[in-house]
């Protein structure tokens, strides 16, 4: 996975695969869903991420099995 984020269109976007997106699908006027061609998301784009986030810092933790009890 990987996200990046473009301060100069105040755009992130979150890569979930390598796959080619075949399909574009509208969650609303500012999130987009790239699809594969099974279907899977490959992609999400947010627009005007930071007016929605703060996108100063990005925090991954991952929890393990079992931890959460």
């Amino acid at each position: 996975m990987r996200i990046k984020y473009f301060e100069d269109t105040d755009t992130t976007l979150v890569e979930f695969s390598n796959n080619p997106p075949v399909e574009t699908q509208e969650l609303n006027e500012n999130i987009y869903l790239d699809l594969d061609a099974e279907g899977r998301v490959v992609s999400m784009t947010i627009e005007h991420a930071g007016k929605s986030a703060d996108m100063r810092e990005f925090l991954y933790q991952r929890i393990p099995v079992g931890s959460l009890a």
